[in-house]
């Protein structure tokens, strides 16, 4: 008996020192119990960026490497046939590099003008005045409007017909003849005794481009003036600081990192923008942008590999330019800031 008794009080492996004691029926620590919390709470979420974003990424890049059509998509295997012609047509076709630099420009001007415009109109509209609230609220009509009906407005006021800008030039600039702003690739202008040729269908789309998406960098750049200490400013005033001392000074180091945010922002969505150029242009009259080759590369050829090819190009050229920047230029912002 007494050797029985010893060994019911000799303690077993799972409930020695330094291990938590048996749970009867299965019963889960804490720890555990979170951690199902948590996969519960994240499982709808990663099912949705799994649907919406990693398989259409993973589709894309099997057709790059395939030569579909669009009637032989149904068909045809994926995981044999692969090629790189679709590149090899991509890269060669008539008019990528031009397009691509098309891209380039209009992506650029867009995004440095929406940027300078927003900031002016933050500067503008962050001392209180009468009226301010009305006028912060039209600011936002460009962006919250929708985009075909923007476009059709500018193209009534910009038509070389009965549009407004033309008849406002005839009256007050002295224009000879009508311009036809969305239609001319290039308009020669007379400029301190130069003739230079602008690329007048590109600059509108740029304009456009500028004006529909500027209230996107003022709602950014006024929450950060509104977060700015007044005595700050006020003691560079006594100081006898000037107007742009104090915005050079001042104002501009508090609002680089924002400046940086909306710049990869704006870079990202303006390189990618489709819906506007095509809108007002069809991508012609030298505002072919890459965009929109890879949708005439898709309804007009119905070549969905060589699409698909020109799409994943475009995602690696964008990858590498925002490398770039954050190499460089956001390296020296938080250079700046420290």
């Amino acid at each position: 008996m007494s050797t029985v008794r010893g060994a019911e009080r000799r303690p077993s492996p799972a409930t020695g020192p330094g291990r938590p004691p048996a749970r009867a029926g299965g019963n889960l620590t804490l720890a555990q119990r979170e951690n199902r919390t948590g996969l519960a709470f994240v499982s709808p979420t990663a099912l949705v960026v799994l649907v919406v974003v990693i398989l259409p990424i993973a589709w894309t890049v099997l057709l790059a490497f395939q030569r579909a059509r669009l009637v032989d998509i149904q068909t045809m295997s994926f995981l044999s046939g692969w090629t790189w012609d679709n590149f090899a047509e991509v890269l060669t076709s008539p008019g990528f590099w031009s397009s691509l630099w098309t891209t380039l420009v209009y992506t650029v001007g867009g995004t440095a003008g929406s940027i300078a415009l927003g900031l002016v109109a933050a500067l503008a509209l962050r001392r209180p005045f009468r009226g301010r609230a009305l006028l912060r609220g039209s600011m936002l009509l460009p962006y919250v409007a929708p985009v075909v009906a923007v476009t059709f407005v500018w193209e009534i006021a910009l038509s070389p017909q009965f549009g407004i800008v033309n008849e406002w030039g005839a009256k007050l600039l002295g224009w000879e003849k009508p311009v036809a702003f969305l239609s001319t690739r290039a308009q020669e202008v007379s400029f301190l005794g130069w003739d230079v040729q602008v690329p007048l269908a590109l600059l509108t789309v740029i304009a456009f481009e500028i004006w529909r998406y500027f209230p996107f960098a003022f709602l950014f750049l006024l929450a950060r003036l509104q977060a700015v200490p007044a005595g700050l400013e006020e003691a560079a005033t006594v100081d006898g600081a000037t107007l742009t001392q104090r915005f050079r000074h001042i104002l501009l180091p508090q609002l680089m990192p924002v400046i940086a945010l909306l710049t990869v922002l704006r870079f990202i969505m303006t390189f990618n923008k489709f819906d506007d150029v095509y809108l007002l242009t069809g991508g012609g009259s030298g505002t072919d942008v890459v965009a929109v080759r890879v949708y005439d590369f898709l309804t007009a050829r119905y070549d969905v590999g060589a699409a698909a090819a020109q799409a994943l190009v475009l995602a690696v050229i964008l990858a590498v330019l925002l490398g770039v920047y954050f190499t460089f230029f956001a390296r020296k912002v938080q250079e700046e800031e420290s």
